[in-house]
């Protein structure tokens, strides 16, 4: 794996730089963009620190506080496209992530790739991410999806269906572009890194069965479970 020296890091803002303008010259809102950028430095120079002293310290207490964190906080971002308050339906999202990723997570940790020990912080914490992002993605379609179709006068039973049907389009889009349109990060990085392509391809072939089930899992079960929250909206 190439190190890439600060210099050339910066050249990768450049296109960034680009759109900045773009949107400014649009008046479109370029703080929030700002903002965001500023935020995602900051957050993933912490993030760096933190994960250097938790493969160091290597405990399980520490890896499990962590993917608490993460869960909740996936949990509480997914919630942003419903107007209903987040705190209404935290207790909702987080029990779907839960079941639907944690479970999976499990699955592709122990079962598929057997690590040892079982909360090895270089594969569980990275992993768990990925799912958890997933998960929080589809949510977050789904509820969105699920209040516009209930405006529209849908029952809640057409309503649920439409909305998982939505939550599944980009993972459904990953899959049929796979290895035909791109070539996945992790498949990407391992190849980088001097590993087979074949092995990689294992790897990926893992990832994307985890991406799928994992947001399909957690999807359903949200929308199963948040009816009653959403009945004042349900017309017909």
């Amino acid at each position: 794996m190439l190190n890439i020296p600060l210099t050339n890091l910066a050249l990768a803002f450049i296109p960034v730089l680009v759109v900045l303008i773009i949107i400014w010259r649009w008046n479109i809102g370029i703080k929030s963009s700002l903002y965001a950028i500023f935020r995602m430095i900051i957050q993933l120079l912490l993030i760096g620190y933190v994960l250097t002293y938790i493969f160091e310290t290597n405990s399980n207490y520490i890896v499990i506080s962590v993917l608490s964190i993460m869960l909740v906080s996936a949990s509480w971002i997914s919630l942003r496209t419903s107007s209903l308050p987040r705190r209404i339906l935290l207790l909702n999202a987080i029990n779907a992530i839960l079941i639907g990723g944690v479970s999976v997570l499990i699955i592709m940790t122990q079962g598929v790739l057997m690590i040892d020990p079982w909360y090895e912080p270089s594969f569980m914490i990275p992993l768990a991410g990925m799912i958890f992002a997933n998960c929080m993605n589809g949510i977050s379609l789904a509820a969105e999806r699920l209040e516009s179709e209930l405006n529209q006068g849908k029952s809640f039973s057409e309503a649920k269906v439409i909305a998982l049907k939505t939550s599944l389009i980009p993972i459904t889009n990953m899959l049929l572009a796979v290895g035909l349109v791109s070539l996945p990060g992790m498949m990407t990085g391992q190849i980088l890194s001097g590993v087979s392509p074949m092995i990689a391809v294992r790897y990926q072939i893992m990832v994307m069965c985890m991406f799928f089930s994992s947001t399909g899992i957690s999807v359903a079960v949200f929308l199963q479970s948040v009816r009653g929250q959403f009945k004042n909206k349900e017309i017909a």
